[in-house]
């Protein structure tokens, strides 16, 4: 490790900071990497194309985020590593991860390509785009082997304290996609399907780009080819991420679940509500932010025996994400339908899309202290934990509510909207129990080093 990397010692903020700040980059690429298909598809393809781009990213942000999730484990499991001075068992790690992750693809690939439809009809696609949404999500599970490679290859990078090439990667694939869009979208009309081909292209190549950067980068480990293979070193990595991943998985579904709601108030309302999110997206990047950058900060520390920083990184997160939080609360609540103006030139879409935001907007604001902590839980192997306080999340507090107003007489998405924050609130309030027992419980287990 250089001084960079090491997160043992010096300014935590200004490690913090450090460390973050590609992660953030790389998170808003990402999320202009979406927002630009909708964009595009909004001014130059139809209503229900942007229906369809919606829906259909709905679903491959499941696929996405919970890749990302499992993705995580290699992260911690490579920093703790590193913080041990370990790093003979990185090898066997990525080896193993390789394997694992390439299964994943492949089961994915056939869920995607051959039930297209029956997953478009389930999310309740408007009729109009039911044949789109299917056109988009197949042909974006033709290519969720780049999808899941990406994903791999950046929890390596950042295990190994370098989130810089990830933001390299990910600029190249937007770079990429914008083109493609211009000319599958705006050139040859392709409507969504064009979005997706340009999706996968520029997926592949941030790919490639990130394998020459790994064999070329001077690694402080080395891998053989007996590395590849299911070896212990899987079973402790996705020991830490399968409650994330599971966790994910049912907190994506019941988005999904919530556009479904939404999806039977009609094609307008379907279409608000994909403007919406693209929005909320870029609302959510710095807690995303600094949830990612806290694992591999807490976890290098818990490995070097400084359990003691790791708190204090914690809490130096959440006052960041509040300082942050607090303006984007304030341009999401009064500025919503300019935001979402830039998406559509439908009155009525925009309309549909601010009533969205006006409910959703103090999550900016919640998620700022509940990211942090669950970055703090992660880097100390508390996943399990993660998970449960996620899943009361999700299943006894965001979906119950969010059906029970979609289904109100003359629903309103504001109130849809408000289901977040609500369930976030919840979290927050499980996640400071967790914390006072954990304190109570184990009390100078660790060296306390400052």
């Amino acid at each position: 490790m250089n001084e960079k990397t090491d997160f043992t010692q010096g300014s935590i903020l200004k490690k913090l900071a450090y460390f973050m700040i590609p992660i953030l980059g790389a998170l808003v690429l990402q999320a202009a990497y979406g927002a630009v298909d909708l964009l595009v598809v909004g001014r130059f393809g139809s209503t229900s194309g942007l229906s369809a781009v919606s829906t259909g990213s709905q679903v491959l942000n499941l696929v996405t985020f919970v890749v990302t999730q499992l993705a995580m484990g290699i992260t911690v499991l490579i920093a703790r590593y590193l913080g041990e001075k370990r790093s003979e068992a990185i090898g066997p790690v990525i080896g193993g991860a390789e394997v694992v992750f390439a299964l994943i693809s492949a089961g994915l690939f056939v869920l995607m390509v051959c039930f297209a439809r029956p997953i478009s009809v389930l999310m309740q696609a408007p009729a109009e785009a039911v044949d789109l949404t299917s056109g988009y999500v197949r042909i974006c599970g033709s290519g969720i082997f780049f999808i899941v490679a990406y994903n791999l290859l950046s929890s390596v990078f950042r295990g190994l304290g370098d989130s810089r090439s990830p933001l390299l990667f990910v600029l190249i694939a937007c770079v990429v996609n914008v083109i493609g869009d211009l000319a599958l979208v705006a050139g040859l009309h392709m409507d969504a399907a064009g979005a997706a081909l340009a999706t996968v292209f520029a997926q592949a190549v941030s790919v490639v780009c990130a394998v020459v950067m790994l064999v070329k980068k001077g690694l402080p480990f080395t891998i053989t080819k007996k590395d590849f293979r299911l070896n212990p070193q899987c079973r402790k990595f996705l020991g830490i991420g399968l409650p994330l991943a599971l966790q994910e998985f049912l907190t994506q579904v019941s988005f999904l679940a919530l556009c479904a709601f939404v999806n039977r108030l009609g094609l307008e309302a379907s279409s608000g509500y994909g403007v919406a999110c693209k929005i909320v997206n870029f609302a959510m990047l710095i807690p995303s932010a600094l949830m990612q950058s806290m694992a591999s900060f807490v976890s290098q520390n818990v490995g070097a025996g400084n359990t003691k920083r790791a708190k204090r990184a914690m809490f130096t997160g959440i006052g960041v994400g509040l300082v942050f939080g607090c303006a984007v609360f304030a341009l999401v609540m009064l500025k919503g339908d300019v935001l979402a103006g830039f998406f559509s030139t439908d009155a009525a879409v925009v309309q549909k899309g601010f009533e969205y935001l006006k409910g959703f907007a103090p999550e900016t604001i919640l998620t700022a202290v509940l990211f942090s902590m669950i970055g703090y839980f992660n880097g100390n192997d508390k996943t399990l934990w993660v998970m449960v306080q996620g899943l009361v999340q999700t299943l006894l507090v965001r979906l119950p509510m969010s059906y029970f107003m979609s289904i109100q007489p003359n629903a309103s998405l504001t109130w849809i909207g408000l289901a977040a924050p609500t369930s976030t609130a919840v979290g927050i309030l499980l996640n400071i129990v967790f914390y006072i027992y954990l304190n109570k419980k184990t009390p100078g287990k660790r060296a306390q080093k400052a």
